[in-house]
């Protein structure tokens, strides 16, 4: 029998994702669950085959320089990596995998009740009663928006974008989408392909940001891609924070050019901008996207399958590099 791999995991795990890493690995946890410096992870990961890492963990070139050799491979928790430079890794003979199957249908679940949430002002509603300010029922009292027949665009029609699109058709939403390249008739689903991004925007009554955080990608929806959607228009973001200008979408809707906006991603998490909070047309959500008990667990099982598959000397699936 072989000896067990040594890995490091940097944050504090669900108890059956941890049971599953002490039966398969030698394990070395972070007991305060607080986040690692960048001096404290490479002293940590000394003597050790693998790590396990978290979206907050920044795992730039300079981490990856001081890294000792005995690092083989680096494992993220989360379907992102934007937080890892994964190609200089590749560089240095460090293998990077994701875990991106669990997150799947928490997330899409997530973007359905944002856009629910703000269609139907639920923030504002729910305020009215805790505030004890519900005065009774009259014909214009909380009126919103109606999902059926509006369109949504869905920018990164991806695992999350599709079980997204999936969801919405039962509400009567038509489904419009952009992609780096179009789908397969077999999952478009009747949906309807953009070529470019500007098309899509101006045919988005409601537009969720599904796509992966890059440069191109960073700071997308500002004024000007703002201006090209619909007047009214609802935005949603599940994706990251940086996707978003903020300062050009509080603009819009303080002006009421946009509607309302669902969001569970931020720049500068867990800070969170102060003039979306004092906003009562926004809807926010603290990165709440795969936190179900499947969704985590599925996650931490498929970040430990992708380090024992990569053991095992074969090329782990879920490799990004």
């Amino acid at each position: 029998m072989s000896e067990k791999k040594t890995i490091l995991i940097t944050r504090r795990m669900p108890e059956a994702v941890k049971k599953k890493a002490d039966l398969d690995f030698n394990v070395k946890y972070n007991p305060s669950d607080s986040l690692f410096s960048k001096k404290t992870l490479i002293n940590k990961s000394n003597d050790v085959d693998g790590i396990l890492i978290c979206s907050n963990d920044k795992i730039d070139k300079s981490v990856i320089n001081d890294l000792p050799s005995s690092v083989k491979i680096i494992s993220c928790y989360t379907a992102g990596y934007e937080n890892i430079d994964f190609q200089y890794a590749a560089k240095r003979g460090i293998t990077v995998t994701n875990s991106p199957d669990s997150v799947t249908i928490p997330t899409a679940e997530i973007a359905m009740l944002l856009i629910l949430g703000t269609a139907r002002r639920a923030v504002e509603a729910d305020n009215l009663i805790r505030q004890n300010q519900w005065s009774g029922w009259h014909t214009e009292f909380m009126l919103g928006q109606s999902l059926s027949g509006k369109r949504l665009g869905i920018l990164g029609m991806g695992r999350i974008g599709r079980a997204l699109a999936e969801r919405a058709r039962g509400f009567g939403l038509e489904i419009h989408y952009h992609n780096r390249s179009r789908l397969p008739e077999s999952l478009e689903l009747g949906a309807n392909y953009h070529e470019t991004n500007e098309s899509l925007l101006k045919s988005s009554d409601i537009l969720s940001l599904n796509c992966s955080l890059t440069e191109t990608t960073r700071n997308f929806l500002n004024s000007d891609r703002i201006l090209m959607l619909p007047k009214g228009a609802i935005v949603i973001n599940t994706s990251r924070g940086e996707v978003i200008d903020d300062e050009a979408l509080i603009n819009a809707l303080e002006t009421n050019q946009i509607y309302a906006a669902g969001l569970d991603v931020f720049c500068d998490e867990p800070n969170v901008e102060k003039r979306y909070i004092d906003l009562s047309n926004t809807f926010l959500l603290p990165h709440i996207g795969s936190a179900t008990f499947e969704g985590r667990n599925g996650m931490g099982f498929q970040a430990l399958e992708n380090l024992k598959i990569f053991f095992a000397g074969i090329s782990p699936p879920n490799k990004v590099n």
